[in-house]
């Protein structure tokens, strides 16, 4: 049986200021569609993985379009249910050198957050599937989105589905009454693989690597291993703890690479040198992407696959727009060393 993963999450109306203009600044905005777990859906589905996304949309046009951008990129969209009367929209402000970039959230109400026990047939979602993902996104957005994760966790256990997560603390979303780590707990109980970045374990669960200061500019990936062999502890389900490493010279200038702890030994990977950041949002998804693709191509080459999720993102650094828009081939090639950007003929 051929591997087809499901996603579960927010897709949103995302309205950007043209180029490094502020928001006070902007006359218009440039508007295109994406979020966390759809984000992940499009790289699979461009790396020839069955992948289909899970979410709710109002039946408005901006539903219909968000629906049609997914099945552009070859996103099985049959599962997504219809109702409410919004979609979540979020407004990005690019930086540049010295200024970070700025988002701002209108979330509350959407037809995502509205969603309730029993809104989705995970049974009927996970026919086929052999990997279910979701984001800490979703709990984050609402109580009810919450509820409908830990019931799709449950049952892609009980199915015997691979579960990941990656973990992405979003401070601005978790309003509506519980804590992060109080949620998350149950949910990543189910998980078989981890992602987060420098500071998610942290900021979820406490956990957190000595002497690392992420904002320095340099993040050393050894120290890492530490969070792996706490998050493991803490949930025993768990065979691989990844860590993505942002060392952020400057909103245009990051380092980007990634350790990998499978409960043995630390694997790490190249580290790239981004000197121009077309755009960062989705950087993080794209690595997820790569990963899933990684571990499941190369299911005997742990270094392979994280070598992989580390390139396909690194790659994405250079693409506006949430989606990761790259090929296989692309990926190898950067993972072969040929980092010139020559023009292909």
């Amino acid at each position: 049986m051929q591997d087809k993963v499901i996603t579960f999450g927010e897709i949103m109306l995302r309205l950007a200021t043209p180029g490094y203009l502020r928001f006070a600044q902007t006359p218009e905005f440039e508007a295109t569609y994406g979020g966390g777990e759809a984000n992940v859906a499009v790289s699979l589905a461009n790396y020839g993985i069955p992948a289909g996304f899970v979410t709710s949309l109002p039946k408005n046009d901006l539903g219909d379009a968000a629906i049609s951008v997914l099945r552009s990129h070859n996103v099985d969209t049959s599962l997504i249910v219809r109702g409410g009367d919004r979609i979540g929209i979020y407004f990005l402000e690019s930086g540049a050198v010295s200024r970070g970039s700025k988002v701002i959230y209108d979330r509350a109400n959407s037809a995502f957050a509205r969603l309730k026990k029993g809104s989705i047939d995970w049974d009927k979602a996970f026919e086929g599937a052999t990997w279910f993902h979701w984001t800490g996104i979703t709990p984050a957005v609402s109580e009810g989105s919450a509820d409908v994760c830990l019931e799709a966790c449950e049952a892609a256990a009980q199915k015997g589905l691979t579960i990941s997560t990656d973990l992405n603390f979003r401070n601005k979303l978790w309003k509506w009454g519980k804590s992060a780590g109080e949620v998350m707990e149950k949910l990543v109980q189910h998980c078989d693989i981890i992602l987060g970045n420098e500071e998610d374990a942290e900021m979820v669960f406490g956990i957190k690597p000595e002497g690392v200061d992420v904002k320095s500019g340099h993040v050393e990936g050894a120290a890492y291993e530490s969070v792996g062999k706490q998050l493991m502890a803490k949930f025993p389900k768990a065979k691989k703890v990844i860590i993505t490493l942002r060392g952020s010279i400057s909103a245009s200038h990051n380092s980007w690479s990634g350790v990998l702890w499978d409960g043995k030994k630390l694997i790490e990977a190249p580290t790239y040198q981004i000197t121009h950041i077309v755009d960062r949002v989705g950087g993080g998804d794209s690595f997820m992407g790569g990963l899933i693709y990684g571990l499941i191509a190369y299911p005997k080459d742990d270094q392979k696959a994280l070598g992989f999720a580390v390139a396909a993102s690194c790659l994405k650094h250079t693409i506006k727009g949430d989606f990761n828009l790259v090929t296989v081939e692309e990926v190898e090639k950067l993972t072969g060393g040929d980092a010139s950007g020559r023009v292909s003929r």
